[in-house]
């Protein structure tokens, strides 16, 4: 088996092999030369060719929130890092182990004005759980540690001492520092940098490694005991309790801790498409329960305690509810810290999921109180008038999710984009054997096609991705790999433009809206699809949708895409006039 010649490479990839980090996206590019060798020529690795970074790190961020364990990507030097930011912002903010190794030029060649070269020390700082920056190997060639004359032999095992010895300073070093951002990625399920400077020649390879690293392994989390019975008091003598859940990955919570909260009246649950929680008592889909409470509603709506876990929140209205009418108490519970969203977080529980509930569930009574089964009354309702309001309503966005949605086979992948993707969706009843997925750590649209494929790669199911055109066209290189399965369904939701902001306050139907907010645009993903190989179909209206769908879900040789064109009109004032006819 081949290896790098550069002994720093021979560590970073040995180090990656011993944390079991196996999946390992690559952008072509010269100064990461050494890393490409020495991974793609070990058989233990799964690699990727990748050539638009920002892709690549969204594609490999996918796989990451699959396999719940960290994924590589490596990158050339100069510009080609930074166009990991867009992944690494949402992985630090969505808990995705996500390992940036970024070859480097030597420090004598930063700064000089040489091409491909910026500092790259550090350059995700604010959003990162750790920044390795490693030292580069001493060459002794170019270190002219053999180069001079030397009078008596001494003085050459001198200089041969001395080299060995910083040589030796720096493996330690860089062992303690891999060493250390890898475990990082494992503990904390978050992104680190690793920066790897090369000096050349970086393509000499040697069939024999020549170093050893030494493999420190993964600390124990240290969760500290913690005395419940406090806590269990004023749970036990509030009858408002409502618990929110954010996102949440598939059998995250075992099922029968969901069964006793969802069985007490005192509590009410809500949740998100994104949660993959189910019970027949939840609440699944919030902008749906209180989009058009009056003031008084939302005052019987105010829990005295308010229970959270589980990633961010895509609901505003459920935000601007809880910031408004605050908790008496905030708890939430999660391994890798809080975020204070209601401005009213006094607890924090830092542990699992599951740890938690099984030592604080034991200790709670249910409570007869009118809560749930008055708010669960009120979500039975609208269910009812959503039916009617769907019945109603002319082909337009939201026409085509209640559609789409319902055609989805079981045991499928759903992937969604965001912006009004994600929002559609949130006010649909999700059949329960789906696992659904969206970037929510930023919310941004730029990597959601990327994500979705790297997602796909982990699964034999399928997977099923629903976008905005926008979203879509945006992040349309990350069709440009070789990974795609057969059984990859993409659906967009083609409105002529970002039709979300269309919702949002502001003066519309004008020339200023349409082209710097609405971003009108005549485009279609058909030449994309020829381009990349992937099977195209479009729809104009219900009944071609319909036509279309029965046999979109069949297996193919190559991956499909259904393009769904709606109205660019009417789609705002369609979904604003739902809120009040569903209450």
């Amino acid at each position: 088996m081949k290896h790098p010649k550069i002994p720093l490479a021979q560590t970073v990839i040995q180090l990656c092999k011993a944390k079991n980090i196996q999946h390992i996206v690559l952008s072509p590019g010269s100064r990461n030369a050494p890393l490409t060798i020495g991974f793609t020529h070990d058989p233990f690795f799964k690699c990727y060719s990748i050539v638009d970074e920002r892709c690549a790190a969204f594609f490999a961020l996918g796989i990451a929130q699959q396999i719940k364990h960290p994924v590589a990507v490596v990158c050339t030097s100069g510009s080609a890092l930074l166009n990991y930011y867009p992944a690494v912002s949402e992985a630090y903010y969505s808990h995705v182990p996500l390992v940036v190794l970024s070859a480097d030029r030597p420090k004598y060649l930063v700064g000089i004005g040489d091409g491909q070269t910026i500092n790259q020390e550090n350059v995700f700082k604010n959003h990162i759980q750790y920044s390795a920056n490693l030292k580069q190997d001493l060459n002794p060639e170019k270190e002219n540690a053999f180069a001079e004359d030397l009078p008596i032999m001494k003085s050459i095992e001198n200089k041969i001492e001395r080299f060995l010895g910083l040589q030796q300073g720096i493996q330690q070093y860089n062992e303690t520092e891999i060493n250390k951002a890898l475990n990082i990625a494992i503990t904390t399920q978050g992104p680190v940098h690793v920066n790897i400077p090369f000096d050349e020649p970086l393509y000499q390879m040697m069939d024999a490694l020549t170093v050893t690293p030494e493999i420190v392994p993964v600390p124990k989390p240290n969760i500290g005991s913690e005395d419940y019975n406090a806590f269990a008091e004023i749970w036990n003598n509030s009858k408002k309790k409502l618990v929110l859940v954010g996102v949440l990955a598939p059998n995250s919570v075992e099922q029968h801790f969901i069964d006793v909260l969802a069985e007490d009246e005192s509590v009410l649950i809500l949740t998100e498409s994104t949660s993959n929680l189910h019970h027949d008592n939840i609440c699944p889909s919030i902008d749906k329960l209180i989009g058009a409470l009056s003031e008084q509603e939302l005052q019987g709506l105010q829990p005295e305690i308010l229970l959270t876990f589980g990633g961010l929140i895509v609901s505003k209205k459920i935000k601007k509810f809880l910031r408004t009418h605050k908790p008496k108490q905030h708890w939430h519970v999660a391994e890798n810290g809080a975020n204070d969203t209601f401005f009213v977080l006094n607890k924090l529980f830092k542990q699992s999921i599951n740890s938690f509930f099984q030592s604080f569930i034991p200790l709670t009574k249910a409570l007869k109180s009118d809560y749930n089964p008055f708010w669960k009354n009120q979500m039975d309702i609208r269910r009812e008038k959503h039916l009617e309001y769907m019945g109603l309503i002319p082909f337009s966005d939201f026409k085509a999710f209640d559609v789409l949605l319902k055609s989805i086979p079981n045991h499928t992948q759903l992937q969604v984009g965001n912006s009004s993707a994600i929002r559609y969706t949130q006010l649909f009843d999700i059949n329960p054997t789906l696992d659904v997925f969206c970037n929510r750590g930023t919310s941004g649209i730029d990597g959601s096609t990327s994500t979705a494929i790297g997602a796909s790669i982990t699964r034999d199911n399928p997977t099923v991705f629903i976008t905005g055109d926008l979203s879509f066209f945006y992040d349309s290189n990350a069709l440009w790999n070789n990974y795609i399965p057969k059984n990859f369904r993409i659906i967009v939701i083609n409105n002529e433009g970002g039709g979300i902001f269309r919702i949002l306050p502001g003066h519309k139907n004008t020339d200023n809206f349409d082209y710097f907010f609405e971003t009108k645009h005549n485009l279609s993903s058909k030449h994309l699809c020829q381009m990349y190989g992937l099977e195209y179909t479009q729809v104009t209206d219900p009944d071609q949708l319909e036509n279309a769908l029965e046999h979109f879900y069949d297996k193919t040789e190559q991956p499909k895409l259904l393009e769904v064109m709606t109205p660019a009109r009417d789609n705002d004032s369609i979904l604003l006039d739902y809120f009040q006819f569903v209450k």
